[in-house]
């Protein structure tokens, strides 16, 4: 296969999936002996990307200003100049400057343009720039069927379903239960001790995450006598402080503050997992993906979360008795106390959805594309 030069778009390089799968691209991309090239703000995980062999340009391409206009024609050199085979945005703004930009390339020497739909944008004029690609990645089935719903005039076969993956060498198979694990997490939070069962619910401190759900599951499964805790790491960020209190005040009320950790982000997430008997995923918003249902599933912990979404997408595929009626509780705690009582057995693979996987699929599509020019 020739060499091929990829000029990829996003607005910064600080935290998140998107810029996760901007590296993880790059890096794929360089060890196959092509040339990587990622235009955005920049951010703290640039150092990131460079260690990759990848190169950065420094362009402000998601600013919400006229003034991003102008980037256009910087755009427009940059591609002609390291003579992209293919321009891939993964956001909208960056997805408009780069369209506009290739657009007034010659015909002969046009990039290819690629989009990816990374999460269930609210549909709109803005919004279907994402659909403009002459090929069009969704990162799951449910982000596929939610374009076609909104953007019916969408030919099907541009699209591209290349889930998102993971590494299953950082999300190691661990015994159940993992003892080390759990002292481990027990030595950081007293609470989380016991021989009861622990319960994750790792994510962001924002309410559309389920804290609330969450911590009313767990008033109900200690009501029975069960000596069960709750872990949630992630939730305790920076601005975060009023809703963090209200859902200590919650589960002061409930008599559970004991049995609770609301905690920052953490690094070990993979060892987070391993000390837990159990992982929650509960977002009232549908997820486009699901990453936390293959990373636990990986370590080997059941999930139980709402079936709509990526997540409910995933549960469907990987462990049914998991995915329970979006917002019923009540199924929620019956399925919850069934998978303590019986946890299904690991799965023995889940090829589709590694990080292998996804970057083979990627650079195929881009072959296909590059080769058809």
């Amino acid at each position: 296969m020739r060499r091929l030069t990829v000029v990829q778009l996003l607005p910064a390089l600080e935290s998140g999936g998107v810029e996760r799968s901007t590296l993880e691209i790059a890096d794929a991309l360089v060890r196959a002996g092509h040339r990587a090239v990622v235009v955005s703000a920049g951010g703290r995980l640039e150092p990131a990307l460079r260690a990759t062999g990848a190169e950065h340009v420094v362009l402000d391409i998601g600013r919400k200003s006229l003034l991003s206009l102008r980037h256009v024609v910087a755009l427009r050199r940059l591609f002609a100049e390291v003579g992209a085979d293919i321009v891939h945005a993964r956001s909208r703004l960056p997805a408009w400057l780069g369209l506009w930009a290739v657009r007034g390339l010659p015909a002969t020497t046009r990039s290819r343009f690629v989009t990816t739909m990374h999460g269930l944008n609210s549909p709109g004029r803005y919004s279907a720039v994402m659909t403009y690609g002459e090929r069009v990645i969704c990162v799951s089935d449910t982000v596929r069927r939610y374009l076609l719903h909104h953007y019916p005039r969408t030919d099907p076969a541009r699209l591209a379903v290349i889930p998102r993956g993971i590494d299953p060498a950082q999300f190691p198979r661990a015994a159940h239960p993992d003892l080390d694990a759990r002292a481990w997490a027990a030595a950081q939070h007293p609470a989380l001790s016991g021989d009861g069962p622990l319960l994750l619910l790792p994510g962001r401190g924002t309410r559309l995450k389920g804290h609330r759900e969450a911590i009313a599951l767990l008033a109900r499964l200690r009501a029975t006598g069960m000596d069960a805790r709750l872990w949630m790491p992630g939730t305790r960020e920076a601005g975060r402080g009023p809703y963090v209190a209200a859902l200590e005040a919650e589960a002061q009320s409930g008599g559970v503050a004991d049995a609770l950790v609301i905690a920052p982000p953490i690094t070990e997430i993979a060892r987070a997992y391993a000390a837990s008997d159990l992982v929650l995923q509960l977002s009232r918003k549908p997820e486009a993906f699901g990453r936390t249902v293959i990373e636990a599933l990986s370590v080997g912990r059941p999930v139980v979360g709402w079936a709509h979404g990526g997540v409910g997408e995933l549960l469907a595929e990987l462990q049914p008795p998991g995915a329970v009626p979006a917002f019923d509780e009540d199924r929620l705690f019956d399925t919850v106390k069934a998978m303590l009582a019986h946890p299904p057995p690991p799965l023995a693979t889940m090829h589709a959805y590694t990080l292998r996987a996804m970057q083979d699929a990627t650079l195929a599509l881009y072959h296909d594309l590059a080769d058809d020019r």
